[in-house]
């Protein structure tokens, strides 16, 4: 949340009508790259929070898909990891034909 007041308080105090497009184009990059960064940041909080919730719930390490375990591999590379190696596979080519 610190991040996010940064951010706000950052953007609202650099923000400059430049009459140079080059500047002004330079700023919004700045300005875009800083929102993505908070948005990636915020989307990792939800995905932690949803890990801690399903460790108290003692689901951890299972997978939503098929229910078995996920890896202690897979989870050391990605603690956040919904799915076993073979689902999210799956998912993903599945996500790639959809896509076309």
């Amino acid at each position: 949340m610190q991040e996010v007041d940064r951010t706000v308080t950052h953007m609202k105090d650099e923000a400059s009508n430049f009459p140079d497009p080059a500047d002004r184009a330079t700023q919004e990059e700045e300005f875009s790259l800083e929102l993505r960064t908070r948005d990636r940041e915020r989307k990792l909080i939800k995905k932690l929070d949803s890990m801690m919730e399903r460790l108290d719930q003692n689901d951890y390490g299972f997978c939503d898909a098929c229910g078995v375990d996920i890896g202690i591999k897979r989870l050391e590379a990605r603690p956040t990891a919904t799915l076993c190696i073979d689902c999210k596979t799956l998912a993903e080519i599945r996500e790639k034909q959809e896509m076309g």
